[in-house]
């Protein structure tokens, strides 16, 4: 019998948790750990929540997780509550499908004022990560400023401009939904260094922005290349760009009947944020001109006007003691899953923040593949017995996938009319709500 832990149970992880069931079928047992009393990482706490038909593939990790070999270990902080050599010294393979939970930093003059937040705190807010549940923005002022050029800056811009009316069939959660009630933004600036040929949206997402009751997007047409040279670009990129010339040519007595601009501001480096009295006033940004690629300064700067900000420059993996971390790269010191013997990393934490949810499937079957050319029959460790004699002992209230049911059944006899759910925003609730 193999022995496998899964630490992490998004995407990444319940993927690998798949692979080891078509590997092994009944002659291994899957342990997933999570630290959070709930499953499926960022289809929970990451997807935007008007995004729902996203999230429907956590079905698909229902049907993982409710098979014989494969048991959810929720509420237990891999690192505090069990030592990552503890767990080696019980399994066959610990795997690491962490993800990248934190915000990387600009690193910029003025970062530390008041309503300024990086994407994995206001993402995790609005919807509803007991972490980041207390963060409180202010929106009661006009202009709002979002640093990235990718799907989360437009998440992030879209949700700041949707009525509730839009938001009605999401699970964003009611205290969200009460702050953005009583929004009085007029402008959403989208900052990005370089040009529109740079960008990382995709054409989906950057088209629900021509579809919003309240808002209109803006681009000025003198930041667009020549049209002609769109022909170099990759199909997927060629029609975000197009989408853009399309924002470019909305007439301004379109943009007049909309409450809310979402401005996009290319070739526009942030250098610096302003704040009176420790709150934010504006972002200091410097005009940027593009050089094999490269985003440069030209030393032209100004100030974009900016009562609340949102930088959504990418994510890191948690380094966690004893395991060897890539700092540069944010994520696990690894070679193609393998980070020492016995100890793997898969999805985010392996490569880092990139691609879709869809990647993480064949980064689990190959991680798979080389734990199983790595422990053979297995070393005849305890695993899951052995793990829940150490639980008993310390006294780890650990959440089973049942457990979980509940809590979701819960969630859902909550749900104001028309929304799927209204989740349970800290640990204590969830844990209570499955007696």
């Amino acid at each position: 019998m193999r022995h496998i832990a899964i630490i992490g149970s998004g995407p990444a992880g319940y993927y690998t948790a798949e692979a080891a069931g078509k590997q092994w079928e009944d002659d291994a047992r899957v342990d997933v750990f999570d630290k959070l009393p709930v499953p499926y990482g960022l289809i929970r706490t990451g997807v935007a929540p008007d995004h729902q038909s996203i999230k429907g593939v956590a079905r698909r990790y229902e049907k993982t997780a409710l098979s014989d070999n494969v048991r959810f270990v929720g509420n237990v902080t891999v690192g505090e509550d069990v030592s990552v050599a503890e767990l080696q010294d019980l399994y066959d393979a610990v795997v690491f499908a962490t993800g990248a939970p934190e915000d990387r930093s600009l690193g910029l003059e003025g970062e530390d004022a008041a309503n300024i937040f990086g994407s994995a705190a206001f993402v995790g807010w609005y919807n509803g990560h007991p972490e980041f549940a207390s963060i409180d923005p202010d929106l009661s002022k006009r202009h709002a400023v979002v640093i990235g050029m990718g799907n989360v800056a437009l998440d992030v811009a879209r949700i700041l401009s949707k009525t509730e009316a839009e938001l009605a069939g999401s699970d964003i959660v009611e205290h969200a939904l009460a702050m953005l009630r009583g929004s009085n933004l007029e402008t959403i600036t989208i900052l990005g260094r370089r040009g529109p040929h740079q960008i990382m949206m995709t054409p989906k997402e950057l088209g629900e922005l021509m579809h919003l009751d309240r808002a209109s997007p803006r681009v000025d047409g003198d930041d667009l290349p020549p049209v002609d040279d769109d022909a170099i670009l990759e199909p997927g990129l060629r029609k975000s760009v197009t989408l853009l010339r399309d924002f470019a040519a909305i007439p301004e007595s379109i943009h007049g009947e909309k409450a809310i601009a979402i401005e996009f501001d290319f070739f526009a480096n942030p250098v610096r944020f302003i704040s009176e009295g420790g709150r934010l006033t504006g972002v200091e940004v410097e005009r940027t001109t593009i050089e094999k690629g490269r985003a440069t300064g030209t030393g032209e700067t100004y100030v974009v006007p900016a009562d609340v900000a949102v930088t959504c420059i990418g994510y890191r993996s948690s380094a966690i003691d004893g395991v060897p971390f890539d700092e540069r790269q944010g994520r696990f010191a690894n070679d193609e899953g393998r980070i020492l013997p016995g100890l793997y990393c898969v999805g985010w934490a392996k490569r880092g923040p990139t691609g879709t949810i869809g990647t993480n499937r064949p980064d689990g079957y190959g991680v798979i593949e080389k734990v199983a050319e790595d422990i053979g029959q297995g070393g005849r460790k305890r695993g899951r017995e052995g793990f829940d004699e150490l639980a008993r002992d310390r006294g780890l209230d650990i959440v089973t996938f049942r457990d979980w049911q509940k809590i979701e059944e819960a969630e859902a006899a909550a749900a104001r009319e028309g929304a799927p759910r209204e989740k349970f925003v800290d640990i204590e609730s969830m844990i209570a709500a499955r007696k």
